[in-house]
């Protein structure tokens, strides 16, 4: 699947919005990507999880989870692609925990994937959460990463559309400047 292809499924979702958001990290852009847009579509969400199983069908893949929510659907696609179990992650007491009996073994073969991923924060949270159950990370799979190259998540991270977007404090964005007032389009309330 090219680049562009990958746009055109955006584009037609209307998956990538302009405008003045807030993003989850409280800092603001211009961009945002709401993949639940993309994710409505069985046949889209199939064909881009495709590619991500694509990326690590060699890797020995054993389950694949992703944070709820962006990472649910993610996962699972991903994991029938591959053949294999679906897990998600959940925050209890604001931190990424396995909870509905979902357990991971040591020595397990972890794949993590996200919807999109900005500063990375949530998705490093399940690696950790993995590694501290004894499961081996074996990468790390995202529709979108708009992180601008800051995610380093120490794993190796195939995403099937990356993209530089500006993002601003909110002290400094140049939008609340000329008055657009920001919207918080996510699934996550800051």
């Amino acid at each position: 699947m090219t680049r562009e292809e990958v746009i055109e499924i955006f584009t037609k979702t209307e998956a990538m919005l302009t405008g003045h958001f807030r993003l989850t990290s409280g800092k603001h852009s211009n961009r945002y990507f709401q993949c639940a847009q993309v994710l409505q579509y069985p046949h889209y969400t199939e064909r881009l999880c495709q590619e991500i199983a694509q990326c690590f069908k060699n890797a020995g893949v054993e389950t694949v989870i992703g944070p709820a929510m962006g990472g649910i659907l993610v996962s699972y696609e991903v994991a029938r692609a591959l053949g294999v179990r679906s897990l998600f992650a959940e925050r209890e007491n604001g931190k990424m925990a396995l909870r509905r009996n979902f357990t991971i073994t040591p020595g397990e073969r972890v794949l993590v994937v996200e919807d999109v991923i900005t500063t990375g924060g949530s998705v490093a949270e399940v690696i950790e959460l993995v590694r501290s159950l004894g499961g081996e990370v074996v990468g790390a799979g995202v529709l979108v990463n708009r992180s601008n190259g800051k995610a380093d998540l120490g794993v190796r991270t195939e995403a099937l559309l990356t993209v530089t977007v500006e993002t601003f404090e909110p002290d400094h964005c140049p939008l609340c400047a000329e008055g657009t007032p920001a919207v918080k389009p996510g699934s996550r309330q800051v």
